[in-house]
C-alpha cells in the first residue's frame, strides 16, 4: 500500500501535471482550429457570394458588349450598302455619258457618210461634176438638217 501511495504522490507531483498542462494546450489548441476553421468558412462563402456576383456582372457586360457589336456589324452594314449603291450609281452615270458620247460619234460619222451619200447620189443623178465648195456647202447644210 505505501509504495501504492508513493506512486500515486509522486504521479501527482511529476506525472500529472505536464499531462494536464498538455492536455490544455491541446484543448485551446483545438479551440482555435475550431474558430479558425468557422471563420475560413464564412470567408468561403463570402468569396463563393462575391464570385457569384461578379459572375453576374460578367455576364451583363459581356451581353452589352454582344449587343454593341451587333449594332455596330449593322451600322457597318448599312454603310457599306450605301457605298455600294453610290459606286453603282457613279459607275451607271459614266457609263451613261459614254453611251451618250458613243452616240454623238456615231451620228457625227453617220452624217458624214450620208453626206458623201448624198452628193455621191447626186453626181449620179446629174453626171456631171459639182464643184468642190458646192459639196461642202451641201454637205454641212445636210449636215445641219439632220
Amino acid at each position: 500500500m505505501i509504495s501504492f501511495v508513493i506512486f500515486v504522490l509522486f504521479c501527482m507531483k511529476y506525472v500529472w501535471p505536464p499531462l494536464t498542462t498538455m492536455m490544455r494546450e491541446r484543448q485551446i489548441a483545438i479551440a482555435d482550429g475550431l474558430k479558425k476553421a468557422a471563420t475560413a468558412e464564412k470567408q468561403l462563402e463570402q468569396a463563393n457570394e462575391s464570385a457569384l456576383t461578379e459572375l453576374e456582372e460578367a455576364k451583363k457586360q459581356a451581353a452589352e458588349l454582344i449587343a454593341q457589336a451587333r449594332n455596330r456589324g449593322a451600322q457597318i452594314e448599312a454603310e457599306a450598302k450605301t457605298k455600294a449603291n453610290e459606286e453603282a450609281e457613279r459607275i451607271i452615270a459614266g457609263a451613261q455619258a459614254e453611251i451618250q458620247q458613243e452616240i454623238s460619234r456615231a451620228r457625227e460619222e453617220l452624217r458624214g457618210k450620208v453626206g458623201e451619200l448624198a452628193v455621191a447620189g447626186a453626181e449620179k443623178i446629174l453626171e456631171g461634176t459639182v464643184d468642190r465648195a458646192a459639196h461642202e456647202a451641201m454637205l454641212s447644210k445636210l449636215a445641219e438638217e439632220l
